[in-house]
């Protein structure tokens, strides 16, 4: 594996002209490489497949190596690459038409269904706060909200007749969000038992306010979902815009067409909606591996 690579450094330094520095990072990228296939027991270059690269790319991934460490690592392997098979030493580059790590997206976590009811349960519904708080929670998971499109919500834009939310989205894009039941009946406990205390004789158009009447913020909003995480025994980084993420993947996982979720989630663009696909495929290889009896 190793033989060639005196002559591709010899490559790189004379006809690419790359700095010692790049030469000695190249050098040490390829030799963890040889070093995963010779565990694949593959004795030859012309043995290598574009699996065997990507696979390896995933291993640099899983051990939490920075993306512009494992970018690196996929340059000089393709370099290499194309070095044996402009030199002949190969007939077929495996590297070909490789997309680089860099256009990898990073899939976003999510809670499971038993997570989110375990979260959603937390706030104490007896009291003013948490009774706000258990709608907020509600609607940020019930609707698939962005923390920005809560705290603009208007008591107007809450129709609880005909169960939906009239929501302000980025660009100021206007749309139209189905809620359920669950999540319309936490609002309306809201408005009836703790909105108009907090208000008293007070005005305010937003539906969302703080103790001081004023309208909730994004900060009050990470600080509440704060609050309950840590309360929670739910062993993950749980913040606002994970509840979002979760809406999405639980509605693809239970049959949901991603054209639908696109519309409620307010994506301009489908293939932003695409990336809950990969979450839910994922999803169902760790159910697979953990209740097949051969998984």
């Amino acid at each position: 594996m190793k033989q060639y690579l005196s002559e591709f450094e010899h490559f790189l330094n004379v006809e690419k002209g790359l700095s010692a520095n790049t030469l000695e990072n190249y050098r040490r990228d390829l030799v963890c490489f040889f070093s995963y296939l010779s565990e694949l027991n593959l004795n030859s270059l012309e043995e290598v497949s574009r699996k065997d690269i990507m696979n390896h790319l995933t291993v640099l991934k899983s051990m939490h190596l920075a993306p512009s460490s494992i970018t690196r690592h996929f340059s000089a392997i393709k370099t290499y690459f194309k070095f044996l098979l402009l030199e002949r030493i190969i007939r077929k580059d495996p590297s070909s038409n490789l997309d680089s790590p860099k256009s990898w997206k990073k899939l976003p976590e999510v809670l499971s269904i038993q997570e989110i009811f375990e979260l959603l349960s937390i706030p104490d519904k007896t009291s003013i706060q948490g009774i706000r708080d258990s709608a907020i929670l509600e609607l940020l998971y019930g609707a698939g909200l962005r923390v920005t499109e809560l705290t603009q919500i208007k008591l107007n834009d809450f129709n609880p007749e005909i169960g939906y939310l009239r929501v302000i989205g980025k660009g100021d894009k206007e749309r139209i969000v189905p809620i359920g039941d669950v999540a319309i009946k936490a609002v309306e406990k809201y408005i009836k038992e703790s909105r108009l205390k907090i208000l008293q004789e007070a005005e305010c158009d937003f539906l969302f306010i703080t103790r001081l009447k004023k309208p909730l913020t994004r900060l009050s909003v990470w600080k509440i979902i704060k609050k309950y995480a840590l309360e929670s025994k739910i062993n993950k980084n749980i913040y606002p815009h994970i509840l979002r993420h979760s809406f999405a993947t639980h509605l693809i996982e239970n049959g949901a067409d991603l054209r639908s979720v696109q519309e409620m989630l307010g994506h301009a663009d489908i293939s932003t909606t695409q990336i809950y696909t990969n979450i839910s495929r994922d999803y169902l290889k760790t159910v697979h591996k953990k209740f097949h009896p051969r998984g």
